[in-house]
């Protein structure tokens, strides 16, 4: 008999998760995704400021530490249920650990660069699984929800701590400060992990559809927004120092983490007055606008409103078209491969922009974001013309 493929399969229970489990998970989802709390730090005050590393090495550095996530998410996602999950997501989130700590000696650039892909790695390995579990719970979408909660209030958290210690003890703080998270994702795992069903699978169908066409235009859209997103956000604050905004940077990006908090819960609470399709025509548009205003504002005000509210209109839009995706694949294979396409986007973003700062500098930056923004919207909209 032919193996059925991985994606022919699918675990016969859920389990219940219990609130131990559940902040095991949050602070696993926490650790996964810390790039999303920290970019705007982690390029421009450590590894620029601090580091003095160029624009487009800094980019890179990030980029590299993304793009091993991306490869861990993928690799591993398919083997998630058939895998001990305790095991493998202590071990990805001490691997990382490792490798951060590791970061905090002085190096050459090309041993940070090697490190930064193990880091990737290790929290890749760590975050699939923990994304695995969040997906065989008894109702994954709370959990999630409280995952993207606790990741609001990190970066709240994170914004308002890591830029003074940096500034006061250097840019190897970052790196103990990531070290500490990694090692919290670690011991919480370790211990609260939730028992999840032993691993059945039954088969749905030997030979399966591909991903709708309509589903991989939308994915396609997802990918460019977090292009975006990841590639401004890097250099959000090193363009508010360029315009001399001085210590008013760090109430911004506080202010970042603040917004951040509501975006999800208010797409929520709007699921049926706005349809996906709306708002992932409009997202696209406001990102290019905000992007253009950041870099082009004419003072301080424009550039801290639009720099809260960057983030916000990404989360907001991806939470409308994560449902939409849901019912345009109703196989879950769209919904299943989210961290690898966002991170996909996130990946080449902050390269990008490294690249095109050194070499051209911010308002060119913005336009070429602006227009992938708009590239993202013709996306959505062939996915609702296929559909």
């Amino acid at each position: 008999m032919t193996p059925l493929p991985a994606h022919a399969m699918a675990p016969a229970a859920r389990a219940a998760t219990p609130w131990p489990s559940t902040a095991a998970l949050v602070i696993g989802h926490v650790a996964g995704m810390i790039d999303l709390a920290a970019l705007p730090v982690w390029v421009g005050v450590a590894l620029i400021g601090r580091f003095g590393l160029s624009p487009q090495l800094a980019g890179g550095m990030v980029t590299v530490y993304l793009l091993s996530v991306v490869v861990a998410s993928l690799w591993l996602g398919p083997r998630v249920p058939r895998l001990a999950g305790r095991v493998g997501a202590c071990a990805g989130f001490a691997l990382a650990l490792v490798a951060f700590l590791l970061m905090i000696r002085p190096l050459p650039v090309a041993g940070m660069l090697v490190l930064h892909g193990v880091a990737g790695l290790g929290a890749g390995i760590g975050l699939t699984f923990v994304h695995g579990a969040i997906g065989r719970a008894a109702n994954p979408h709370r959990v999630f929800a409280a995952a993207q909660g606790g990741l609001g209030l990190s970066a709240v958290l994170f914004m308002g701590v890591a830029p003074a210690l940096i500034a006061a003890q250097g840019g190897a703080v970052l790196f103990v400060l990531f070290a500490l998270i990694m090692g919290a994702a670690v011991l919480a795992n370790a211990a609260f992990y939730p028992v999840l069903p032993t691993a059945r699978f039954t088969a749905v169908g030997a030979v399966q559809a591909p991903i709708p066409a309509a589903a991989r235009w939308a994915m396609l859209g997802v990918t460019l927004m977090g292009l975006v997103q990841a590639g401004l956000f890097s250099f959000v604050e090193r363009i508010g120092v360029d315009e001399g905004y001085g210590l008013r940077v760090n109430a911004v990006l506080i202010a970042v983490g603040l917004v951040n908090l509501l975006p999800a819960p208010l797409a929520g609470l709007l699921q049926r007055r706005f349809s996906a399709r709306a708002v992932a025509r409009v997202g696209p548009l406001t990102q290019a606008f905000l992007a253009l205003l950041i870099v082009a504002s004419p003072g301080f005000w424009p550039y801290a409103v639009a720099s809260a509210l960057f983030i916000a209109v990404m989360v907001f839009t991806h939470t409308f078209v994560f449902g939409w995706l849901a019912q345009l694949d109703p196989s879950g294979r769209a919904v299943a491969l989210t961290p690898a396409v966002l991170m996909s986007g996130a990946a080449i973003g902050p390269l990008l922009s490294g690249v095109l700062v050194q070499q051209l500098g911010y308002l060119p930056l913005g336009a070429a974001l602006a227009g992938i923004a708009v590239v993202a919207l013709f996306s959505f909209v062939r996915a609702a013309r296929v559909a």
